[in-house]
C-alpha cells in the first residue's frame, strides 16, 4: 500500500469519477486505475464495483475512505515538519467571477502564496452556473461567486454584498434621471447571459415590476458590459463601489429607479463533504482578503 494508491482511491471515491480524479492528480486515467487496482490487490478487497457504466464505491471502499483521508492528512502534517506551521502544497483549482478577478483576486493570491509557497493556484474565471457545475463535479476545490447556491451539496460562507445601480453614458441619459417603464422600452438594456446570478436576479426584479424589455443586448463579459455602456450603446446596472472612478470622471452617470435593485451577496462555496484542511485554510484567507468596496481595475478609462 502506498500513499499514491491511497490518494488515487480517495479522489476517485470523493469525486465519483476516475476521469475527474485523474485530472485533479495530473495523471492519466489509466495510471489512476492501475494504482487503484494495485491497492485492491494488496488489500485483497474490491473497492469499486465496475459492473455498470461508471465505477461505484463498494462497502469495503466506504470503510477504507476515512482511513485514506487520515493518512493523507498525516502526510501533509509530516511534510510541514515538527513545530512548524502547516503549509499547503499541491494544486488548488478554484473558481471566481469576473468581478472578483478584476478586484481583489491578485491581493488574495499574493497573500496565500506568501504563507504557502509550495501551493500552485489555478483560478478559473467563469459565470456562476458554470462554476457551480465544476464545483459540484469536483473539478475545482471552491468558488467565490454570488450565492448562496441552490445546489444542496454545496456549502457556503457569506463574504459581503454589493449594492447595484443603473448607469448610462451622459450622452444617452442625464444624471439622476428617474427611470420609468418607458425608459426600458426606449433604451436597450445590456446584461450578462442568463448563466450569471446577477442577470437572474435582474430578471426576477423586472418580472415583479412587470417591465417590458423589448431590446436586450447580452454578453458574457463584465468588462465588455462596462465598455458598451460607457460607449452609449444602452443602459445597464453595476456595483456602485467598483465603478466609482467612472462616475467621478463623468464617463458614466447614475440613474434613479424605484424600487431599487436587490443587493447581491458573494459567498465562498465548497462541497459540503469536503473536510480537507485546504478548504478551511483558504476559506479563512479569502474571508480576510475579500473587499467589495474598492474600485476595480476597470477604473482606467474605457
Amino acid at each position: 500500500m502506498t500513499l499514491k494508491q491511497l490518494e488515487a482511491f480517495y479522489w476517485a471515491a470523493r469525486l465519483g469519477s476516475f476521469a475527474v480524479a485523474a485530472l485533479r492528480l495530473h495523471v492519466t486515467q489509466s495510471s489512476l486505475s492501475r494504482r487503484i487496482s494495485d491497492l485492491e490487490e494488496d488489500l485483497n478487497q474490491q473497492l469499486f464495483s465496475r459492473s455498470g457504466q461508471r465505477a461505484t464505491i463498494t462497502d469495503e471502499g466506504a470503510r477504507l475512505l476515512p482511513y485514506a483521508s487520515q493518512m493523507l492528512e498525516l502526510e501533509a502534517q509530516a511534510r510541514s515538519g515538527p513545530g512548524r506551521e502547516l503549509t499547503l502544497r499541491g494544486v488548488c483549482r478554484f473558481g471566481v467571477s469576473e468581478l472578483v478577478a478584476t478586484t481583489w483576486l491578485p491581493k488574495l493570491v499574493t497573500s496565500v502564496l506568501r504563507h504557502h509557497p509550495d501551493l500552485v493556484l489555478q483560478p478559473h474565471v467563469d459565470l456562476t452556473v458554470g462554476l457551480e457545475r465544476k464545483l459540484e463535479r469536483g473539478e475545482i476545490d471552491f468558488a467565490i461567486i454570488p450565492g448562496p447556491s441552490r445546489i444542496p451539496t454545496l456549502a457556503h460562507r457569506r463574504l459581503g454584498e454589493l449594492e447595484y445601480a443603473w448607469m448610462a453614458a451622459p450622452a444617452r441619459l442625464a444624471p439622476g434621471t428617474v427611470l420609468t417603464p418607458h425608459h426600458f422600452v426606449e433604451h436597450p438594456v445590456i446584461t450578462l447571459t442568463t448563466q450569471s446570478t446577477l442577470t437572474q436576479s435582474f430578471d426576477r426584479w423586472a418580472e415583479q415590476q412587470a417591465l417590458e424589455i423589448p431590446r436586450r443586448l447580452v454578453c458574457n463579459s463584465l468588462l465588455a458590459l462596462v465598455g458598451l455602456t460607457t460607449a452609449g450603446v444602452g443602459i445597464s446596472f453595476f456595483p456602485k463601489p467598483l465603478l466609482r472612478p467612472l462616475l467621478q470622471r463623468g464617463q458614466l452617470v447614475e440613474l434613479v429607479c424605484e424600487p431599487v435593485l436587490p443587493r447581491l451577496s458573494y459567498c465562498f462555496h465548497w462541497r459540503g463533504d469536503d473536510t480537507r484542511r485546504l478548504i478551511a485554510v483558504l476559506q479563512e484567507a479569502v474571508a480576510s482578503e475579500a473587499d467589495f468596496l474598492t474600485p476595480s481595475v476597470m477604473d482606467a478609462p474605457v
